[in-house]
């Protein structure tokens, strides 16, 4: 089993100072590969440079340029590369499944955040003074940086990144566990219902809460943006707008993250299985489609989009996304069994007779089903028929 750990670095101000060049030629070395495959495209009867070609012109690279090139580890830069590489496979997969395609993107100096270390002790290592009361990493070329370690890592360490976040630094590790031992087992099984009004609804009628944390902090985003847009481009003044503004936005996100492994957790720890919607987030926060006007070429018949995009921001806000994605990892942990079913009519399905019908949800909140009088909670509901859907599927998979 592989898991992730984060951990913030205190560099000192030489480090931090190589650290920023690191990117910066990591960077370079990215969109030089990418200009070098776009030529080769264009100019060379469209030919398609691989990985393997553009990583064996490496040790040329270093010896053309050993003060910004050749400083850093060798297998830092092959992932540099490989990463280029990813970007490239993706797109002609986008292309061939008929997708919009996006084309790889040269990468700025402050899009650019990330070194990766495919190897433990290849040009870093973790723990490199195991003598010393304070935990350190070793990068090539930086030094023995500061680790605020807040929890032991178990496990073998298989990869080191480097990540920048604003003024801060920190070193993520992939690490290769055992599985853990299976939680007790509680022999309950729950249904969620996700949803705007609260962010989840069980099928024992529990509600939680959801905590808006995008809402509450736009009036400091609003704020921050107008402080942006005054700036002129490369100024002193501009960078430090440019970092408020992440401050903000990092807090919202840690804030949606918090709220996420708090929750899935409490879940874990009650149940032994749990149903989910299988939600299509990307589908559900699509732009809807301009409708033209027959009538007035170049006009547009209204579409909603205004309503449309307030609940977008909405479910972003609420980080569904975000949060399956920690149950199941937490579940996978704890010897739970996590589900996804289809949501189709989950919150239109009497729980009692089983009529099917879109007049039975009168609004958003309330439920009467026409058959048979059956008044319930909405999202109960919806939760209900989730565990349900759940535990057929459960019963119909092989063993």
């Amino acid at each position: 089993m592989i898991r992730a750990y984060k951990f913030l670095m205190r560099p000192t101000t030489g480090q931090g100072i190589a650290l920023r060049e690191m990117l910066r030629d990591h960077c370079s070395l990215y969109n030089g590969a990418l200009q070098e495959r776009r030529d080769a495209w264009r100019h060379v009867s469209k030919t398609s440079l691989t990985y393997g070609q553009q990583s064996a012109q490496l040790k040329e690279i270093r010896a053309f340029d050993p003060e910004r090139q050749g400083r850093w580890s060798f297998s830092s830069q092959q992932a540099t590369l490989r990463r280029l590489d990813k970007a490239f496979t993706a797109f002609f997969r986008r292309v061939k499944s008929g997708d919009t395609p996006g084309y790889p993107r040269f990468r700025g100096a402050m899009w650019f955040d990330t070194v990766d270390f495919p190897k433990d002790g290849d040009g870093c290592r973790w723990n490199a003074t195991p003598h010393d009361p304070v935990t350190r990493v070793r990068f090539q070329g930086v030094g023995h940086v500061k680790v605020n370690q807040h929890r032991p890592v178990a496990g073998k360490v298989k990869t080191v990144s480097v990540k920048r976040e604003g003024k801060r630094w920190y070193v993520v590790l992939t690490v290769e566990q055992e599985l853990p031992e299976p939680m007790p087992a509680t022999g309950s099984a729950v249904g969620i219902d996700m949803g705007i009004a609260s962010f989840l609804t069980t099928s024992n009628g529990e509600h939680v809460a959801n905590p808006r944390h995008g809402r509450k902090a736009a009036s400091r985003i609003e704020t921050a943006q107008r402080s942006l847009s005054r700036c002129k481009r490369g100024s002193k003044r501009r960078r430090k707008a440019v970092a408020k503004m992440a401050t903000v936005h990092r807090k919202v996100r840690r804030q949606r993250l918090d709220h996420a492994h708090k929750t899935a957790l409490g879940l874990v720890r009650e149940h032994d299985f749990i149903a989910h919607e299988d939600l299509k987030i990307r589908n559900m926060s699509a732009t809807p489609t301009p409708k033209p006007a027959p009538d007035k070429p170049g006009s547009f018949r209204p579409n909603g989009a205004a309503a449309k995009a307030g609940l977008n921001r909405s479910i972003n806000d609420a980080g569904w996304g975000v949060f399956l994605a920690i149950l199941n990892a937490k579940a996978e942990s704890a010897g739970r069994e996590v589900i996804a079913v289809d949501p189709r009519n989950t919150s239109r399905r009497c729980p009692e007779c089983g009529h099917t019908a879109k007049e039975n949800r009168l609004t958003q909140e309330k439920f009467h089903c026409t058959a048979c009088g059956h008044t319930a909670h909405a999202d109960m509901v919806g939760a209900l028929n989730v565990l349900r859907a759940g535990l057929v599927r459960r019963e119909a998979q092989p063993a």
